[in-house]
């Protein structure tokens, strides 16, 4: 479908539905008995960007969540895409990316909308609201469909300077039916702070959290039992300046209409 000019929201909304040493490190999820019996996290996105006036205050309320200043009696995992359709509005976002505008704009005609626009969150693939909006947030998260967490063990290697190797073997938990899904690996980093010297946030230091670097798709599953043993490799680049005591990586489950069901979450050794 035909979407119309994106726009900048604020206030408030309503949700709708080398030679180098090879080191490796094993990681696993760290999820309670009562945590896996309630159910498994819930996957929050949100579309922001350092061009868009409004974003900067939702991305520390995103940041906030992640944090668990919320006290929400469901866990999350959250994700911060910076999309580039702001970039010529005076200052180009140094996080933005024509790979997550398209994912929203995915999601956008999956969710039935006509605008694309930031900041949004979307909730479980399945509902949205402004990102600034507390409260619709809150209540997104609240009534989202629950799954089981991912139960994947992880491995990272560093065969090279510039490179990340993921090693993931575990089972999805759910049962995939013969509606093809896809296992995708995100790895994002937290603790960036840039100075703005041009565009609508002329003159601020932002502070961004959960920026997702890269994502990566594992494999696509049909027609498996939740016990199945899933496995697979994926080698990230670099970025200059890396340091994994900053990122971490998600891990969910996207069927081809968008839905989440199930995710996993885990911070990087701190020397890789």
């Amino acid at each position: 479908m035909p979407l119309r000019l994106w726009a900048c929201f604020g206030g408030k909304g309503r949700h709708t539905s080398g030679d180098a040493t090879i080191e490796s490190h094993v990681a696993t999820a760290d999820l309670t008995a009562e945590e896996q019996k309630r159910g498994g996290p819930v996957l929050v996105e949100m579309f922001s960007s350092q061009g868009c006036k409004t974003s900067p205050a939702a991305e520390m309320v995103l940041s906030r969540l992640g944090r668990g200043d919320f006290e929400l009696a469901v866990p999350v995992v959250v994700l911060v895409f910076h999309v580039d359709y702001w970039d010529h509005m005076g200052w180009k976002d140094p996080f933005g990316s024509t790979q997550w505008t398209v994912r929203q704009k995915a999601y956008v005609e999956a969710l039935g909308l006509d605008t694309i626009f930031t900041p949004q969150v979307v909730v479980q693939g399945k509902a949205h609201c402004i990102g600034n909006d507390e409260n619709a947030l809150i209540d997104a998260i609240t009534h989202a469909p629950r799954f089981p967490s991912l139960s994947f063990e992880t491995t990272f290697t560093r065969r090279t300077p510039d490179s990340l190797q993921v090693s993931l073997t575990g089972t999805l938990r759910s049962k995939v039916d013969s509606q093809v899904a896809n296992v995708m690996v995100a790895l994002y980093e937290s603790g960036l702070v840039t100075d703005i010297p041009r565009g609508d946030n002329i003159g601020r230091v932002l502070a961004n959290d959960y920026v997702v670097r890269r994502l990566e798709k594992l494999c696509s599953v049909k027609d498996i039992s939740a016990k199945k043993t899933v496995t697979g490799n994926i080698n990230f680049s670099l970025w200059e300046g890396f340091n994994s005591s900053k990122c971490g990586l998600a891990v969910f489950v996207q069927s081809s209409s968008h839905q989440i069901f199930g995710s996993q979450s885990f911070q990087l050794p701190d020397a890789i």
